[in-house]
């Protein structure tokens, strides 16, 4: 069997073990509807209680606090349009970044057709968000700050704390997309003063399909999907009984082994960085060099495309992403490449690998050692580095 080497888990990660054989009963034995009045469906409501519960301490919130939701782009519409819609009286203006998702940033372009104002702030070469910028963005219109806690693609973490208490300072909701953070970093919502965070559960080993939205008590928000009364009348929908199990089992399990997991992957991570570095040239290293997530490593190869490196290394057995997966298929540079700057020759040639618990010293080697082999062909018949040479 050809030599498999996984190195997407910023798109999505395998369910663990311990999480399925948790999940498992839900689909064929405890399979009541929550909102049934007869004994039966009481497990599948205590199930959810203990996953609400489950989410809540992971990000030191309150149980009632969490509202399960599809994923983490239905957490994001939600957290978005609910508050656009609940606050329209108070005010119209919403302050996002450049380098958000495509669920927050589309999000705002379609609220920006309903006659909103949004501002995109700029980030800096390594992806960090200015606090003076965004502090003097904030107007008397201004009702919700939504900035990223990590970014998907080149793995900088955000100054969230101070983000949030400049929006206390100023009376302004303050939403963070902590899809790519969620299991890989400390959370503390009251620490960091955020009201609403968007989190799901197939990026820590848990089932693709179900998310969570934090909403903090007081924080008045529209529903996105109306129909039913479940999630206390907020989210309308029969719950995924399974998938809700999952997620719990599955934050609990990553702050568990947070500290461990970390040193293990950054050691990792870092590996990999210094062996392209110091058997590739003309490479650049994208986001912050140390303030970065655990498993994030995101390059751009000058002189080459980012599909042609992705196909050869899928060839020789690695899988790895050009971008965010949800945009992996486009033809475009990706958007946070060209927000810290890089030119569009240069951003073209991006690859982003992203390790997990799967992942060992090996596996960081031979892709290493496939890179090189890859590189060095593309670059011997691309035009642009036959020019240089």
């Amino acid at each position: 069997m050809k030599k498999f080497v996984y190195m997407d888990h910023a798109a999505t990660t395998p369910v663990k073990k311990e999480v399925l054989d948790e999940m498992m009963p839900y689909f064929s034995e405890y399979y009541g509807n929550p909102s049934s009045v007869y004994a039966f469906s009481n497990y599948s409501n205590i199930a959810i209680d203990k996953a609400r519960d489950q989410v809540a301490k992971a990000i030191h919130a309150k149980k009632n606090e969490i509202y399960f939701t599809g994923g983490g782009s239905e957490s994001d519409n939600w957290a978005i349009k609910g508050v656009a819609s609940k606050y329209i009286q108070k005010g119209n203006h919403i302050i996002t970044t450049k380098i958000e998702h495509h669920a927050v940033l589309h999000t705002c372009d379609f609220l920006a057709k309903q006659g909103f104002e949004v501002t995109y702030l700029d980030v800096d070469e390594y992806g960090l968000v200015s606090l003076e910028e965004l502090e003097n963005a904030i107007t008397d219109k201004t009702i919700l700050i939504s900035i990223m806690f990590a970014n998907n693609e080149i793995g900088t973490i955000e100054p969230i704390k101070e983000i949030g208490a400049i929006a206390k300072k100023h009376g302004v909701l303050f939403h963070t997309d902590a899809v790519q953070a969620v299991g890989s970093v400390e959370i503390d919502v009251n620490e960091m003063n955020i009201d609403l965070l968007s989190l799901t559960a197939h990026k820590l080993y848990g089932p693709k399909g179900t998310g969570a939205l934090y909403i903090r008590q007081g924080v008045r928000i529209d529903p996105l999907i109306t129909g039913g009364a479940q999630e206390k009348n907020k989210r309308a929908g029969t719950e995924n009984i399974a998938g809700i199990v999952g997620l719990g089992k599955a934050i609990e399990l990553a702050y568990e082994h947070l500290e461990e997991n970390n040193s293990r992957l950054i050691e990792l991570r870092d590996r990999l960085i210094m062996g392209i570095q110091n058997n590739i040239e003309d490479v650049r290293l994208n986001g912050h060099p140390t303030n970065r997530l655990p498993g994030n490593v995101n390059f751009c190869f000058r002189y080459i495309e980012g599909e042609s490196l992705l196909l050869s290394l899928d060839m020789v057995g690695i899988a790895g992403s050009s971008g965010s997966a949800c945009t992996s298929g486009s033809l475009d540079p990706s958007h946070v490449l060209l927000s810290i700057g890089l030119i569009h020759e240069i951003a073209h040639g991006s690859l982003r690998l992203s390790l997990g618990a799967s992942n060992t010293e090996e596996d960081v080697d031979y892709v290493v050692e496939q890179l090189v082999k890859i590189v060095d062909r593309l670059r011997k018949m691309s035009p642009l580095y036959n020019k240089k040479a």
